[in-house]
């Protein structure tokens, strides 16, 4: 069948608001057609580039940002710590691993959630649930759940200003590793972690400064100065989408391409390889994720494998897997040995985030970073067992001082969850926790490596 950007439009479609003024939907998808791209096909194939690296085993994907952008915490404080704190993971990966760390920020678009039922209850009254700023109000009102087509033009000025000001950010002096001490939050600093963060810095500071009487800096040597962080979100409001989606003028490739973000995922819960989602997303260019929850059966996923990257190429298709911490060392393999048979090029890549929320006894959503940590050694122990490559993580963070997930160094509890409880959706690791997630890859990667290094001497 001959793809086009509206194609999605003939299958059917889960997870949809239901917009009550079809006219004015149209109207703004139609203003948004008018509107410059987000993002530019060079871009998106540096990314696909990247990945294709990270498919290879030769490079480690950091995947990282809110569960749900919101209109009311949306600052340039706020942006700026949270790309301080993925800056800090990628110095520990890419110190402790010895590899390349493609980072891409789940940011400058993620702001619009699956929900498990469309109405929620409270008190008798009976709404439709909250979606994300991008469809309705988080406040309990009958004013604010009626999804507005009008926010999908805030989500846009909101994207343009982040991806904006991250591009300034990565580009303009943030990133330059000379300043590597700078990017520790006021909030993180006598935590462990961070400390242990400090004594790395150090030692970067000292091959800096040997680089520097050889010659090297960050003027003559724009790596040093420099980094690239990528865009993405789950493409869930197809209209949006589509009138964002752009043919390729510019390069050679004259592909489709999602100018909304360099990369895309499809939900676990839209991922039906007769939906609407999964036409949308064979025909565009961009990399994309597809999430892998543990109801997703092998040949199913094949299946899903064969649609969305037909031309089997690498760093195309990344596999985000999100089983929970008791269900991945028994629910991984299966898909590792498929896949694996098959001979597709794809990237897995760890979600430790969605399958291990649970709620506390105070009422709050939360989730244990035990749990966290314990998915992402299962997935490295899945890896090692099949013989795979574990190429990347895929989380939800803030760098912000919130009190939303339960444990790490922080010892955060669940009698302190309402202290700073600031999620719009789902709860989020703090800088400390996501410093803590990335010493523990930094380990498991060195694991591996030496494991490799001791074969390849007995070999």
């Amino acid at each position: 069948m001959t793809w086009q950007p509206n194609s999605w439009r003939s299958f059917p479609i889960c997870q949809v608001p239901d917009y009550p003024d079809a006219q004015r939907l149209t109207a703004v998808e139609t203003t948004l057609e008018g509107r410059p791209p987000l993002v530019f096909a060079g871009e998106a194939q540096n990314l696909r580039r990247s990945l294709g690296a990270v498919a290879q085993g030769k490079a480690f994907l950091l995947q990282g940002g809110d569960c749900a952008e919101s209109f009311a915490e949306f600052s340039a404080n706020n942006i700026r710590d949270s790309f301080k704190v993925l800056l800090q993971m990628a110095v520990v990966l890419t110190y402790g691993a010895s590899m390349p760390v493609v980072k891409i920020g789940r940011m400058a678009g993620q702001f619009a959630k699956p929900r498990s039922a469309p109405t929620e209850v409270i008190d008798g009254v009976e709404l439709p649930s909250y979606r994300g700023d991008m469809i309705n109000g988080m406040e309990f009102s009958e004013a604010e759940r009626i999804p507005d087509p009008r926010r999908l033009l805030r989500v846009y000025e909101q994207s343009a200003s982040t991806l904006n000001l991250l591009r300034a950010f990565a580009q303009g002096g943030l990133a330059d590793l000379t300043k590597v001490h700078s990017w520790v939050a006021d909030f993180l600093k006598d935590t462990p972690q961070t400390q242990r963060f400090e004594a790395l810095a150090e030692r970067i500071e000292e091959c800096l400064n040997f680089m520097k009487a050889c010659g090297i800096t960050p003027e003559n040597a724009r790596p040093l100065a420099e980094t690239e962080l990528y865009t993405s979100h789950e493409a869930l409001l197809l209209g949006y989408e589509q009138a964002l989606t752009r043919r390729d003028t510019i390069t050679d490739e004259h592909g489709w391409y999602a100018t909304s973000a360099h990369m895309v995922w499809i939900g676990d819960r839209t991922r039906q390889p007769d939906g609407a989602h999964v036409e949308y997303m064979r025909g565009i260019s961009n990399p994309i994720g597809l999430k892998c929850g543990p109801s997703l059966a092998p040949d199913e996923l094949l299946r899903l494998i064969d649609i969305l990257n037909p031309d089997n190429i690498a760093g195309r298709l990344t596999l985000i897997v999100r089983m929970g911490a008791d269900k991945v060392r028994t629910g991984l393999p299966p898909l590792l040995k498929a896949v694996q048979k098959s001979g597709a090029k794809v990237v897995w890549c760890c979600d430790p985030m969605h399958g291990n929320t649970i709620k506390a006894s105070s009422g709050y959503k939360t989730r244990r970073v035990d749990d966290v940590m314990a998915e992402v050694t299962g997935f490295f122990d899945a890896h090692d067992e099949i013989g795979t490559y574990p190429g990347g993580v895929h989380f939800e963070m803030t760098g912000q001082n919130v009190t939303e997930c339960v444990g790490g160094v922080v010892d955060v509890t669940e009698a302190s969850l309402g202290d700073r409880y600031h999620t719009h959706c789902d709860p989020r690791l703090n800088g400390a926790q996501a410093l803590e997630l990335a010493f523990l890859l930094a380990d498991l990667l060195k694991r591996r490596r030496g494991e490799r290094s001791v074969l390849s001497e007995a070999v």
